[in-house]
């Protein structure tokens, strides 16, 4: 029977997630954010929440004087994949869509990107950073938030924000909703759309505090989010389209393998073959996130699962065992182009635990 990894550490009563989760909080039967904001999906007029979408999407059609009545930030990921699907071919809704390119691409999402972009026939625009900052930037990540992947953090945050202030296209669109996995919002009480989004939950520091005698100020200015007045000028404004219309990732990827030609492909430190199956680093990132926090990623996905009746608690523990404990391969790349060690890139990791994570210790 598969049990929590770490006996010292307080877990959910009904899923998987640890006390070290970031902003988590437990109820008094000790049932975690995540799980109550699952419960509350079951309870929501998910027409009324339709008709809100609707009326907003309207209310930005025709709006720009480019010509685009929205912007869809693409990965060629599951999630930006039915994205486009129902903004171009439910809404007919014209739409440009953005890529930041974090540089670490699969062959399985460049296959993915490129036939999301013939299928659903949109313009596209795509940013990619030099392989040199990157590199940089992949070590000195490590140092500044416990995970190689800031730029990626930063720059999808970013780049869809410049493009908008630049083709004065006031409406952004992203998919699943915040409330869907960790529960640092709940479906009741959602995120409220703001330009730092990116960094308040995943960059965590500006380019500013990134620079160092290694990294300019000036090379990282592709990572500043527009002015308050730029995005004022032109009403830049967020959704993301989980708050509005029933989010099923299992659901959505059937649909799009069969109707697109969307692909799966395996996925380094997880269960899911869909998740993150544009990027080399997500096994890097969820192996970091593990000895930071005691967890990784399929802790998260396992907990999604059991919420929805997929998967039994202990299976999720089983899973957990097996898989986020895991050496990725690819930790041989990212300590190549870092130029790191292995036994500092534990080092740092453990170095920054706080809170609760340090009874991991």
């Amino acid at each position: 029977m598969g049990k929590p990894l770490y006996p010292q550490i307080r877990y959910c009563t009904r899923c998987c997630l640890p006390e070290t989760t970031e902003n988590i909080i437990f109820d008094d039967m000790g049932i975690c954010r995540g799980c109550i904001s699952a419960e509350q999906k079951m309870h929501i007029n998910w027409k009324e929440r339709e008709k809100k979408l609707r009326k907003i999407l309207d209310s930005y059609r025709g709006k720009s004087p480019n010509g685009y009545d929205c912007i869809v930030p693409i990965s060629g990921g599951k999630d930006s994949t039915f994205q486009l699907h129902i903004l171009c071919n439910v809404y007919k809704m014209r739409v440009l869509t953005v890529t930041f390119n974090h540089n670490w691409f699969t062959e399985t999402g460049r296959y993915n990107l490129q036939n999301a972009l013939e299928k659903f026939n949109v313009d596209h625009i795509m940013f990619t950073p030099n392989r040199s900052l990157v590199n940089r930037l992949a070590r000195h990540s490590l140092y500044k938030i416990g995970d190689p992947c800031w730029h990626c953090h930063a720059g999808v945050g970013a780049f869809p924000l410049s493009i908008a202030v630049k083709f004065k296209i006031p409406l952004l669109v992203w998919g699943e909703s915040a409330a869907e996995h960790e529960g640092r919002f709940t479906y009741f009480e959602p995120v409220e759309y703001s330009a730092d989004y990116f960094r308040e939950m995943s960059a965590k520091l500006t380019s500013c505090e990134m620079a160092n005698n290694e990294i300019s100020k000036k090379e990282l200015r592709c990572f500043d989010n527009p002015t308050e007045e730029e995005l004022e000028g032109v009403g830049v404004y967020g959704i993301h389209l989980g708050n509005y219309i029933f989010w099923d990732g299992e659901r959505q990827v059937e649909f799009i393998k069969k109707e697109y030609g969307w692909k799966e492909a395996d996925v380094e430190n997880t269960y899911k073959r869909y998740k993150s199956v544009e990027c080399i680093m997500e096994g890097v990132h969820s192996y970091a996130k593990y000895i930071k926090r005691g967890y990784g990623r399929s802790t998260d996905y396992a907990s999604t699962d059991v919420r929805a009746g997929l998967l039994t608690r202990e299976e999720g523990f089983e899973l957990i065992e097996k898989l986020d404990t895991q050496r990725p391969k690819m930790l041989d790349h990212y300590l190549k182009i870092s130029g790191l060690t292995e036994e500092e890139f534990v080092r740092v990791l453990k170095s920054l635990r706080k809170g609760k994570a340090k009874k991991l210790d």
